[in-house]
């Protein structure tokens, strides 16, 4: 176990001989709410504050950076948070795995998303939409030594990067992210676009709607679920993101020539 590291390297045997390979880590971090676990999440160590106070905030546990009044490192991979409000924590039943944002949820109930609908004057011209890949790519340092970590992007709607969080866990990263952004006081982030380097889950869109964001794009595909809840919520949802092109599930109207 390497609680504090981003990557860890392994001995692989090529044509050209032997040859060090970095490893993504993927670590468990325990989260505590006074006193009591109330998840465990499977990460890349880094940036372990900002994503236990993103994954507060899209859980609806926090409703802004002023209620999370500490986050305490009381062992190796675990957190205590203290907060401002008695606001009963959703509790997740198992352990919440870097391949699944809504693993441990206890019912169906518990996967309704509940917020306003995301409404924003932002528009942003497809090309620059269609440039932001390769701006994330280019920042992307972890992948760049492991090409085993998902990215999470904040870009101005004129493609300049703000901030850019990776992990092992797509959903993580966007957590982390979004944890970056409370700190900052930039939520809601009704003049920002997202951008992710993989598939757009319900995930990753639930948590979109919950930072306010009017604009969720990807370089790869979105399932249904993520669909419906983009349209539904107000969120322009793209993917297959591209130089040459792109595709618009959900509110093509924040597009522009």
């Amino acid at each position: 176990m390497h609680p504090d590291r981003e990557f860890v390297t392994a001995r692989v045997f090529g044509a050209t001989g032997p040859r060090a390979d970095a490893l993504a880590v993927e670590a468990p971090l325990e989260l505590r709410i006074g006193g009591k676990s109330v998840a465990v999440l499977m990460r890349t160590p880094g940036h372990d504050d900002e994503l236990v106070a993103g994954f507060l905030f899209a859980e609806g546990v926090i409703t802004d950076a002023d209620e999370l009044l500490a986050i305490e490192a009381v062992a190796p991979n675990v957190r205590e948070v203290r907060l401002s409000v008695a606001r009963r924590p959703a509790e997740r039943g198992t352990i919440t795995s870097s391949a699944c944002g809504a693993c441990g949820k206890q019912s169906l109930a518990d996967l309704e998303v509940c917020g306003p609908r995301v409404t924003s004057p932002l528009r942003v011209p497809r090309g620059v939409l269609q440039a932001l890949p390769s701006k994330l790519r280019a920042s992307q340092e972890l992948f760049a030594r492991t090409g085993g970590t998902h990215a999470s992007a904040l870009f101005t709607p004129t493609g300049e990067l703000l901030a850019v969080r990776e992990d092992v866990g797509r959903h993580n990263a966007l957590d982390k992210l979004i944890g970056w952004a409370l700190a900052e006081g930039r939520v809601p982030l009704a003049h920002g676009v997202l951008l992710a380097s993989g598939r757009l889950s319900y995930e990753l869109v639930q948590k979109a709607i919950a930072a306010g964001a009017p604009v969720l794009a990807g370089v790869g595909a979105p399932s249904s679920l993520a669909v419906e809840l983009a349209d539904r919520f107000g969120v322009t949802l793209a993917g297959f993101v591209r130089t040459d092109g792109l595709n618009v599930y959900a509110h093509a109207d924040r597009l522009t020539e």
